[in-house]
């Protein structure tokens, strides 16, 4: 299938915690990032089967990335956002993944910073 046939399946608004930032005074508080997710996949034998085991569990793959994220210490959001991404894959049934990541109160001067990656098996 190619990304355009495929179903989507978003997981939006996914606030943690985390050690995230280059400066001393990051690496000593938590701070919060917010993160979507897009999950491509195909969804037909979920619709047809009613089956849970069919389709991409959307509570198995929140709880796995509050888990990394919450566990995770990094410089870079981009780093922070490809381990997301990845552990997405990790899923057979995942096919790519969009995952938007934000840290707000990063600027003085704005309300967030933010990135969005794309990654595909």
């Amino acid at each position: 299938m190619t990304d355009s046939e495929l179903d989507r399946i978003h997981i939006e608004g996914m606030s943690f915690y985390c050690i995230i930032g280059i400066n001393d005074w990051e690496r000593v508080a938590k701070q919060p990032v917010e993160i979507d997710l897009t999950l491509y996949v195909d969804l037909s034998r979920a619709a047809e089967t009613d089956d849970v085991d069919d389709t991409v569990n959307y509570r198995t793959i929140s709880r796995s990335v509050r888990d990394f994220v919450e566990g995770s210490s990094f410089g870079l959001i981009e780093r922070l956002a490809e381990g997301v991404a990845a552990l997405c894959l990790d899923d057979d049934r995942v096919q790519r993944v969009d995952v938007k990541l934000r840290k707000p109160g990063a600027l003085r001067l704005g309300r967030t910073v933010g990135l969005e990656i794309t990654r595909s098996r």
